[in-house]
């Protein structure tokens, strides 16, 4: 799956590569340190190049696992993940994860990412549903996810401690394919 956005500067949108480990171990660790919209902080649940190669592997192997980056001039700006379950009573449904460098942020990258993983899921008839969470203070993506279909389902009251020592919301929110 290629695709290429429009917005300048342009990126390619493609299928995560075994070669991509190395680099993606250094996106990721940015992405941690660089916000606080994502789970971990900077160097928790770390993977190293050999789980990042097997991950890819994995992903490319499981036809209900997708993993995309996003590249500029051969440099990863971001990628996205979607990973479905194997338990029959959750095999409806795929978990959406995203994360976009900040100095990328605003061309698109994200929706673009969220729309190739939407196109995906939906030429899986066996794919019902995507589901996400969200940071309830990262009004940028929730506006997205609702501009793209998704409807908020659930709140985790007080679900994260940030730096600030305040606890923060989780948003769940879902989208119905068919």
């Amino acid at each position: 799956m290629i695709t290429i956005l429009t917005n300048q500067p342009s990126f390619l949108i493609r299928t995560a590569r075994e070669t991509d480990a190395k680099e993606l171990v250094q996106v990721r660790l940015q992405l941690d340190g660089e916000t606080e919209n994502m789970d971990r902080q900077k160097g928790e649940a770390y993977l190293d190049e050999a789980a990042f190669t097997q991950l890819i592997r994995d992903d490319c192997e499981n036809a209900r696992h997708l993993f995309l980056v996003a590249e500029r001039n051969g440099i990863i700006a971001g990628f996205s993940r979607c990973e479905g379950n194997e338990l029959k009573r959750m095999a409806h449904k795929v978990e959406f994860g995203v994360g976009i460098l900040r100095e990328y942020w605003g061309f698109g990258i994200g929706r673009q990412l969220l729309e190739q993983s939407i196109q995906w899921a939906g030429d899986h008839a066996d794919i019902k549903k995507m589901q996400l969470s969200v940071l309830h203070t990262n009004d940028r993506a929730i506006a997205l996810y609702k501009k793209l279909g998704f409807e908020v389902e659930g709140v985790l009251k007080k679900d994260k401690l940030l730096s600030d020592g305040k606890y923060y919301d989780t948003i769940l929110m879902g989208k119905w394919l068919r």
